[in-house]
């Protein structure tokens, strides 16, 4: 490709709105263009590194006997009322209606199209287990986009679901997915990357795994601990935490006049956050039923584990829904709460710790020597307990102890580039797709979901790999193999033998961008960083005098070095031939 023709402009300057390292320079370096809040177009740049990271991807999910469907973008009401996922999935979905008024979505995930191919196609055991997958577009109205491609509204997605006649069957395909998407990322060129437990979510099942690229600019926080590798995002992270249990002491009521906060509880009664439970209001999506959460005041609840305890989706409370769970804002305590029209959730700290100090729902008053048991569940009717739930809902925090080991865990931050689920039969149940198995009868067959988020990966490897100059691609998803840059194109001879070797490397496959514009030779030195390929060939009047031309390396590994013009491509093709073989896997 010639660069005088290329779709593509650097900017010297940083963008307003960029923050990220790969957001900054794939705006700088011409690789994509934004439309709106969230949606990006790819400009050739981007596009030539997604259709590598695409091939790479079918070459590994076709060695797991995948098969490549295309999915509809758009779905009726009733394919995704079949699961009751219209009501439920949330405002990520975009529903429309068509010309003739009929009730659409764009489809956010394909569960639901999927399993009715499947149901219409798979009849037999005969046929399990089979996988199917595709990698397409979608759009969900992401409320907070950020970081260019790394969190879109609109994006590509490879997304693959295997079905199985037994959960032992998908157990081992689980395993098989999760081994091919260690083999796919390294051969992308990603190095630090993880495993790492995660929430299931809207999308059902037992246990899902998420694949962090591990840099700090990633948006979820990663736990891990370095003396028995557990690892876990946030939202399923968990602690036994450091509890100090002390003999049960009198409740009582103190005045504690404008004091709204655990900051201010905390100096006003001289005690630590830990001794506090602090109370965090939210309600159920589309119940709208107040959900009050207690969690001790040192700790953080995450909505993600709340949502799986009381069984919806659930969202910051506003004054109606305190109003309704008669909660007294600022002061807000379990005793006293409306059980009749609110859920009551305790995180497993409160109950294991005694004498903490609460609110007293009443303005200006707080409870002393709190103890779960004692003063709130004792007091309780078989029909209110129904509406109290104990749990897990905090996240663990650096330092905090391992939940295996015990030993000091650490905190690290990640940017999600894939996931695996377990689905069971949530689907196939509620959308009565069966086969028949040995003995002829109907079953249900089990599901296990694989995504990988294909436009994501692309800023991921670059905040991984760069410089304070742009990127440094890994060969595999590079947008060219070499970039060729010429200076004084003015010099006939220059002009000529840069033709030539243009020519001869595209004979040969190599894929090749060549810089044929008359720059300067720091202007096209800036570009070629900011667009971050490989290998550079460089050839001027000076190397051309010497019969040579210029090879550097774009990741700095070695001192650039002058090659005889004669040995050039030899020399080249090897050089790719070998850096090709370090992301074999």
């Amino acid at each position: 490709m010639r660069y005088s023709k290329f779709l593509a402009k650097t900017v010297k300057d940083t963008p307003r709105d960029a923050e990220i390292p790969s957001h900054i320079y794939m705006l700088r370096g011409g690789f994509m263009k934004q439309f709106s809040s969230g949606i990006y177009g790819l400009l050739p740049l981007a596009l030539r590194s997604v259709a590598k990271i695409e091939k790479i991807c079918r070459q590994e999910m076709n060695l797991m006997d995948g098969q490549e469907v295309r999915m509809p973008c758009s779905a009726t009401k009733e394919l995704w009322d079949e699961t009751q996922r219209y009501e439920t999935f949330g405002k990520d979905m975009i529903k429309f209606q068509d010309r003739n008024d009929k009730k659409m979505v764009l489809n956010p995930t394909h569960e639901e199209p999927v399993v009715a191919i499947a149901r219409s196609e798979i009849s037999s055991y005969k046929q399990l287990p089979m996988m199917i997958y595709q990698i397409q577009t979608k759009f969900r109205d992401e409320p907070r986009p950020r970081g260019g491609l790394v969190r879109l509204r609109e994006f590509t997605m490879k997304d693959a679901y295997s079905f199985h006649t037994s959960e032992e069957d998908l157990n081992v395909y689980y395993n098989r997915m999760h081994e091919a998407y260690m083999r796919f990322f390294k051969r992308c060129g990603c190095k630090n990357f993880v495993s790492v437990l995660s929430d299931n979510g809207l999308f059902g099942g037992k246990y899902s795994h998420e694949f962090q690229m591990l840099v700090p600019s990633g948006e979820d926080k990663i736990i891990t601990c370095s003396k028995c590798n557990y690892l876990a995002n946030e939202e399923v992270s968990t602690s036994p935490f450091v509890i100090a249990s002390e003999p049960e002491k009198e409740l009582k009521t103190v005045h504690t006049e404008n004091i709204k906060t655990i900051s201010a509880l905390c100096d006003f009664l001289s005690i630590k956050p830990e001794q506090t439970a602090k109370a965090v209001m939210y309600k159920t999506l589309f119940s709208h039923t107040p959900v009050i959460c207690f969690v001790r005041g040192d700790l953080q609840a995450v909505d993600k584990k709340i949502r799986s305890l009381v069984g919806e989706e659930v969202v910051p409370a506003c004054m109606e829904s305190m109003e309704k769970a008669a909660a007294t804002p600022g002061y807000t305590g379990p005793i006293g709460l409306n059980l009749k029209h609110s859920f009551v959730v305790f995180d497993h700290s409160i109950e294991k710790s005694s004498n903490l100090v609460t609110g007293a729902n009443a303005t200006d008053y707080h409870l002393i020597n709190f103890n779960v048991h004692r003063d709130f569940l004792t007091n309780l009717s078989a029909v209110e307990k129904e509406r109290v739930f104990i749990g897990d809902i905090a996240a663990a925090r650096d330092g905090d102890p391992c939940p295996n080991c015990q030993a000091p865990l650490k905190e690290t931050r990640g940017i999600e580039i894939g996931n695996i689920f377990h689905l069971g039969t949530k689907y196939t149940e509620s959308m009565n797709c069966t086969y028949l198995d040995h003995q002829g009868k109907p079953n249900y067959p089990t599901m296990g979901c694989y995504g990988i988020g294909i436009t994501r990966l692309l800023p991921a490897i670059i905040e991984e790999h760069h410089d304070e100059y742009g990127p440094i691609f890994p060969l595999p998803v590079a947008p060219f193999e070499v970039h060729l840059c010429v200076l004084n194109k003015k010099d006939v001879s220059v002009a000529e033998e840069s033709e030539k070797l243009y020519q001869e490397l595209k004979k040969l496959n190599i894929d090749v961008l060549f810089d044929d514009r008359d720059e300067k030779p720091g202007s096209q030195f800036a570009d070629a960083d900011l667009i971050g390929v490989p290998f550079r060939l460089i050839l001027s009047p000076k190397t051309l005098a010497e019969n040579s031309v210029e090879l550097k390396y774009r990741d700095k590994r070695c001192e650039p070095r002058k090659i005889p013009l004669s040995e050039v491509i030899a020399i080249l093709q090897n050089e790719i031939s070998e850096e090709y073989k370090k992301y074999c896997v």
